[in-house]
């Protein structure tokens, strides 16, 4: 007889009770899973491309379990040994490893350790007879999709292999729409992150790389460049992408509340706590939290995310014993210097060491200028789609338009340019043609708060002296910037600078630079 039930992700599944082989080897009796010819899932082609590596010493389940995946289609090799399936590891790509937790002398979990430095986007099941609350922990840890004690019927196999093609044919999925324009990078979010800049795909090619891992992540940047969408990003990409990302502003939420909305609390624990509370540590259970804004936490409230961050311990304020046990990835980012935050006493170095098992820094919107043309048509089409009919033609920036933008220092970075170009959206006409003249530039000819004032003059010279002074000044710094901002190409600099290529060098020559080949980079001799 046959009961139908309902999977979290979506199949159907007919579970028969007699979907195990019961075989004997040796005087070991064990169910060897085999195929249940009613259980649908995903789509047959989908799961022809998934490769499955079995690794077990149990003959009878070795190959019990490579027939009944061999018939829903799987690309199967089944191995008895690990230091045999780590070799064939490092030369073959597998999509799902299943993996016998006992091997000797190479265990699973040495097998576990080699995928996850060689292949982390490889999802590994262990297997074991012998399960524990401790292994399965140790297991999760050290990087494991999932974990599979034995026996296990065909249906509980079945199950979990389509749940895991599910998830690496939504990653190929994604993976085939990110664009293919090497000025746009993009993580698959929903506002992509853009750039081509060497600092920005340095940062993002680092993201990529640790998303599949379980390491903590560090983001430095400035406000505005974008730390809470790659934090986003990182999780997306992470094996914990189906479960819950967990942002935490901890300058958003007065210091004394912060407590008890990251630990939770018990009833009574303070006035006006009526009921028991369950804390955002306990939420984010098994996915990702993101502490945003990490060196406004109080001292004394990092000792004890130290402690759930070393011991995975949550204990809910006003309790008087541990109220659980939490497996939580934590991604923290900061507008400050970590080092300076430390000297300073808003970040204790512990808790740095922690956190800081990668360190991820974007760069200012001001350091990579190349991107600001890229950005500025995103968050056009962005805007103009959502602020005007679908029938409106889109306007288009020009190019001095363009360059003038990416003369700009932006202080508020990504978020700064953004706001502006929605600006520019509202009030563009259809299918215009947007110059410079056409931009709001009191919004960005304004002193900016902290910028650098004029350079005084010596109040002891003539004015016509002083007035040189300053001017040379003046000079001096703008075209050290104008040719920093333009990478070195005097064509670019000079149309940035509005003047000819002639007047630009005399004022080069004036101020100390010279030419080491015929195209600049200069330098001040």
């Amino acid at each position: 007889m046959s009961t139908v039930q309902r999977s979290t992700d979506g199949y159907t599944a007919f579970t028969n009770t007699s979907d195990c082989l019961t075989s004997s080897v040796g005087r070991d009796d064990r169910q060897v899973p085999m195929r249940d010819p009613v259980v649908e899932r995903g789509p047959v082609v989908a799961r022809r491309t998934m490769r499955v590596l079995i690794v077990d010493d149990d003959r009878a389940l070795r190959d019990g379990c490579a027939s009944a995946l061999r018939l829903d289609g799987y690309d199967v090799v089944a191995l008895a040994n690990g230091g045999e399936a780590i070799a064939l590891m490092q030369r073959s790509r597998f999509d799902i490893m299943l993996v016998d937790v006992g091997l000797t002398p190479v265990s699973g979990f040495d097998v576990l350790r080699a995928v996850m430095s060689a292949a982390p986007q490889t999802l590994v099941v262990l297997m074991t007879g012998n399960p524990s609350v401790d292994s399965s922990i140790e297991a999760m840890q050290l990087g494991a999709w999932d974990y599979l004690s034995k026996p296990y019927s065909g249906t509980q196999l079945q199950l979990l292999l389509g749940r895991a093609s599910h998830l690496i044919s939504m990653r190929h999925r994604e993976e085939q729409l990110l664009p293919t324009d090497d000025a746009a990078l993009a993580l698959g979010t929903p506002v992509p992150i853009f750039g081509s800049s060497p600092a920005f795909r340095q940062a993002i090619e680092l993201a990529r790389k640790v998303a599949a891992t379980t390491a903590s992540v560090m983001i430095v940047g400035e406000t505005g460049t974008g730390k809470e969408l790659l934090a986003q990003c990182v999780h997306r990409y992470s094996r914990r992408a189906r479960q819950v990302l967990v942002p935490v502003n901890c300058a958003a939420i007065p210091d004394q509340l912060l407590e008890s909305e990251m630990f939770g609390h018990r009833r009574g624990a303070f006035t006006g706590a009526d009921r028991d509370k369950t804390g955002l540590l306990e939420m984010a259970h098994g996915g990702t939290i993101f502490l945003d804004e990490l060196t406004e936490m109080s001292f004394s409230l990092q000792a004890k995310m130290l402690r759930v961050i070393q011991d995975g311990v949550v204990r809910r304020v006003g309790s008087e014993h541990e109220d659980a046990v939490v497996d939580v990835r934590f991604i923290s980012a900061t507008n400050r210097d970590p080092r300076e935050a430390i000297r300073d006493k808003r970040l204790r170095e512990d808790l740095y060491y922690r956190l800081n098992v990668v360190q991820v820094t974007l760069p200012a919107l001001r350091e990579r200028p190349e991107d600001v043309a890229v950005l500025a048509n995103h968050f056009l089409k962005l805007f103009w789609a959502r602020h005007r009919s679908p029938k409106a033609e889109l306007p288009t920036l020009e190019a001095d338009a363009l360059d003038f933008l990416a003369s700009r220092p932006w202080p508020g970075n990504v978020r700064q340019l953004q706001n502006f170009i929605e600006h520019v959206a509202v009030l563009a006409q259809p299918g215009s043609k947007i110059k410079t003249q056409h931009l709001p530039l009191e919004q960005q000819l304004t002193p900016e708060p902290g910028a650098a004032p004029l350079p005084s003059a010596s109040m002891n010279e003539a004015y016509h002296v002083s007035k040189e002074q300053v001017l040379a000044t003046f000079e001096k710094e703008y075209v050290t910037r104008l040719v920093a901002r333009a990478s070195g190409n005097m064509s670019r600099a000079a149309r940035l600078a509005c003047v000819d290529r002639t007047t630009l060098y005399r004022l080069l020559e004036r101020h100390g630079f010279r030419r080491d080949s015929e195209e600049p980079p200069l330098q001040a001799s």
